[in-house]
């Protein structure tokens, strides 16, 4: 019953994962990668409780409003980040992310 009453989350969530999980991977190829480093960082945190709330949902967990919550709060800080840095997969990130936050606040 969760799974498919928060499908359209479960699928906005898997998607602000893969996207920050991009940007971490391209970040680390940046030429100054510690300029990068608090990019890195919310990228890792946020594609972590994304994927965790993902699963969380899946198996109907009754903390969903809680954890949608914190999980906003990341994506909002991981998406303004990203949004400091032109290149185009932290642009994508932070677009996901911002998503990903409104969808969250949704159910939060």
């Amino acid at each position: 019953m969760s799974h498919e009453k928060y499908q359209s989350l479960i699928q906005t969530l898997h998607d602000c994962m893969e996207a920050c999980n991009h940007c971490y991977n391209a970040c680390l190829q940046e030429n100054d990668v510690k300029m990068m480093a608090e990019c890195i960082r919310l990228d890792r945190e946020c594609a972590d409780f994304c994927g965790y709330l993902e699963q969380a949902l899946g198996r109907g967990t009754p903390f969903a409003e809680e954890l949608a919550s914190v999980c906003a709060r990341i994506c909002e800080a991981c998406g303004n980040e990203c949004k400091k840095h032109d290149h185009e997969h932290c642009q994508k990130c932070a677009e996901a992310c911002f998503t990903c936050a409104d969808a969250c606040k949704g159910i939060a």
